[in-house]
């Protein structure tokens, strides 16, 4: 047995058998999934807090309404000061953690509302479900349907849409005037929006537009593609986040342009995507370097979502991973086939030499978030899912482990997808912690992360225990505002939607 899991097991143990703490009240209400009760203790939990410390337990975690109330030390030396347990009381329901860890709820920075794809309709439920089943309990919805979002972000809040909490970036994404995107920013700062998403902009639109932001109190996030304006511009301007890359290399070309080829047409996805996997090696070093230093000094952060790219260095992978047999929806398989008419649906003709490049353009690419996080910059994690064969929440999970091969711990992942997005967010004084005060967004893990950031996925992992094998893993609550959700109720609710879409279309996997 690993040493991390045999001092959980052992003090949790010891704690339910009343060896430190005896005469303590144990509730015999468990909580009821979906639900937001009164008062709710997590017993036994190890903690990953994330800030970027290493785990520690066990604690008692109080929760009262949607804040986190304690976080008290149950450990032999904290109980020998004379420190009591928090006392069960009337109204209280409890999660027994012995052995288990508790992470902050994760956020995951590039996400995507989606009810439809390709123009036929999915149910919302099915994402939003699937995100909290993740340990996902807040995401930013960078470009959606505003209306549709902000209802959603509405009933996600009463607690009416079992959803994690949404913040709302509209997309200004359209060739027009600089007063025209400042009448934009006004608009959508007065419907309620928290930031706004830019892609496709002309550099004295995005001044203009960057400006407004700031006097609105809205945050930029820049999909920076193949266009005029790139991360000077953002630190120029005052970015919030680069999403992606793009703008990053393309920043640092020594004769200012890629070498595309004559027949090139930005337009065309598949000559888009496949001459993107030549871009970071056109790229000159000692320029990329002094761009990272300028991102760090104008606290331009990144978010990388190495995701949602990994299909162009490995189509085969992408196409077969295990939890689609289960949990793909009819509509998103659909939209996921190779189609001009659907974004991200570009693999007509895909080669090995295509994904030769992609591949050598990881390594670069990796390396160079990692130097950026070296020099100071504050790196996040989202993942752009529900296109190019990312399902949503599993997507986060895989940018997860996707930010380990770039070179970070997982205490430094784990810090990624909670803190530094909750920084990235500007909401670092509520989100992002296991802390007094904050909010109680909270995950329930069957297995250590910082020995496997696979234990988050839902469908969990495969283990092995005394010799024999063993299925482990996933996340047993996610507790959003205080709302606990059951992780296994949650996915097998998914699964039932979609063996009814399939069954409805008869359509499968296959």
């Amino acid at each position: 047995m690993r040493a991390s899991t045999r001092f959980a097991l052992t003090a949790g143990l010891a704690l339910a058998a009343g060896v430190l703490l005896p005469g303590i009240a144990i509730a015999q209400t468990a909580p009821s999934s979906g639900e937001r009760p009164a008062r709710l203790i997590i017993r036994n939990a190890t903690v990953v807090d994330g800030n970027g410390t290493p785990a520690k337990g066990p604690f008692d975690i109080v929760v009262e309404g949607d804040t986190i109330k304690q976080v008290v030390a149950i450990d032999p030396v904290a109980m020998g000061r004379g420190r009591s347990r928090p006392q069960a009381g009337a109204g209280t329901v409890e999660i027994d953690a012995t052995g288990k860890y508790v992470t902050p709820g994760l956020i995951n920075a590039h996400a995507h509302l989606q009810d439809e794809r390709g123009g036929k309709p999915q149910p919302i439920e099915y994402e939003t479900k699937i995100w909290l089943a993740c340990g996902i309990t807040t995401i930013r919805d960078v470009g959606s349907d505003t209306r549709k979002a902000l209802a959603w972000r509405a009933a996600s809040a009463r607690g009416d849409l079992a959803a994690p909490r949404i913040l709302i970036y509209p997309m200004y994404g359209v060739r027009s005037t600089p007063e025209a995107a400042r009448t934009f920013i006004r608009t959508i700062k007065a419907q309620g929006a928290d930031g706004v998403k830019i892609t496709g902009i002309d550099r004295d639109v995005m001044e203009a537009l960057a400006d407004e932001a700031h006097k609105q109190g809205l945050r930029i996030a820049h999909h920076a593609g193949v266009e005029e304006t790139n991360a000077w511009d953002d630190m120029k301007f005052g970015t919030t986040s680069i999403e992606h890359w793009y703008g990053v290399p393309d920043a640092a070309l020594a004769d200012g342009v890629q070498a595309f080829p004559s027949y090139y047409n930005y337009n065309n996805e598949t000559d888009r995507f496949r001459w993107a996997g030549h871009l970071w090696r056109e790229a000159d070093p000692q320029l990329l370097d002094k761009v990272l230093d300028g991102m760090v000094e104008h606290h331009v952060a990144w978010v990388p979502t190495f995701d949602i790219y990994e299909a162009s260095r490995d189509l085969q992978r992408a196409r077969t991973q295990p939890w689609f047999a289960d949990y793909l929806h009819p509509t998103l398989e659909a939209y996921f086939r190779p189609d001009p008419a659907n974004h991200g649906s570009y693999f007509f003709g895909w080669s090995s030499t295509d994904e030769t490049y992609w591949k050598e353009n990881y390594r670069i690419w990796m390396a160079a978030v990692r130097d950026f996080a070296r020099k100071g910059g504050l790196v996040g994690a989202g993942d752009d899912a529900g296109f190019i064969y990312e399902l949503y929440g599993f997507g986060l999970i895989r940018e997860l482990e996707l930010h380990q091969e770039a070179g970070f711990s997982p205490i430094q992942v784990i810090q990624h997808a909670t803190f530094n997005n909750a920084r990235i967010l500007g909401k670092e004084t509520e989100l992002g912690r296991v802390r007094p005060g904050f909010k109680a967004d909270l995950a329930v893990l069957n297995g250590n992360p910082l020995e496997n950031l696979k234990v988050f996925y839902p469908t969990g992992v495969e283990d092995i225990v005394d010799g024999k094998p063993v299925h482990t893993g996933g996340v047993e609550w996610t507790i959003k505002d205080g709302i606990p959700y059951h992780g296994p109720t949650l996915l097998r609710e998914v699964k039932a939607m979609v063996a009814q879409a399939r069954a409805q279309r008869g359509d499968s996997t296959d």
